[in-house]
């Protein structure tokens, strides 16, 4: 059963990977008409797409909170790649990823399609990736980053590097916290950390029974007038609050 349940949900995530295809093709012809960039269009296509994405994927989504109704700059803890889709599919988003991701087959061309930005470790370019940031949120574009820089096993949140929420300062937005909490402890089904492959780690993914995740969107914090590394603390320590709020057993699954 486990074999049979991993080999359609492996068929359904290829499906989705070649519906990404024909929706890059769109924007692409979309924007050769247009003459220009066309990221509201590639925002709701990108939506869309992780929609697909997630119908692959073993887990029930449990969620709180308010769906901003303005742009704003997302923030939330980083688990897994998974976030990415499942966060995706809840409202028109673009994210910020590292540069080799850009350079990963077909994964890399279709976040490029989808509007990421894409960041430089330690390249020194921080005044120009806050400029970039602000000028998407200014246009009405909302934008989800994971200020941790990177994954973790879901168990604490790792200090967030302020740099990234400059863009919201720059542009007056509010952040928007959120919390993500993966209901699997023991037997950890969806963290991507440390020497895990990726091929191994999907067999695993796509064999494993449904469990949830419980989104939190937190209240806004606003930037005006804020200092980056003040907003950084600010926005980890609500995260922190909020799954610090949720009963910790050692296995927890649906």
């Amino acid at each position: 059963m486990r074999r049979l349940r991993q080999g359609l949900r492996l068929v359904r995530f290829f499906v989705a990977l070649g519906g990404g295809v024909l929706l890059a093709g769109l924007v692409f012809l979309a924007e050769s008409l247009a003459r220009r960039e066309l990221q509201a269009l590639r925002q709701r296509l990108s939506q869309r797409f992780m929609g697909w994405l997630v119908a692959a994927l073993p887990f029930r989504l449990e969620l709180s909170g308010q769906l901003p109704e303005q742009p704003m700059l997302w923030v939330a803890n980083h688990v897994s790649w998974t976030d990415i889709p499942l966060l995706g599919q809840l409202a028109p988003l673009s994210f910020l990823a590292k540069a080799e991701v850009r350079q990963w087959p077909l994964a890399g061309w279709l976040a490029q399609c989808a509007g990421t930005l894409f960041i430089r470790r330690g390249a020194g370019d921080g005044l120009l990736l806050a400029r970039r940031i602000a000028e998407r949120l200014g246009g009405g574009c909302p934008l989800l980053v994971f200020p941790e820089g990177t994954s973790s096993d879901g168990r604490q949140v790792l200090p967030f590097h302020g740099r990234l929420l400059a863009g919201a300062i720059e542009a007056g937005v509010p952040l928007q916290p959120v919390a993500l909490r993966y209901m699997r402890l023991v037997d950890p089904l969806a963290p991507f950390i440390g020497e895990d492959e990726l091929p191994a780690h999907l067999l695993r993914l796509f064999a494993a029974d449904h469990a949830v995740l419980r989104i939190q969107l937190l209240e806004p914090i606003a930037s005006v007038g804020g200092q980056r590394s003040s907003l950084a603390r600010q926005a980890r320590a609500a995260i922190e609050a909020a799954l610090g709020d949720e009963p910790r057993t050692d296995r927890q699954a649906a």
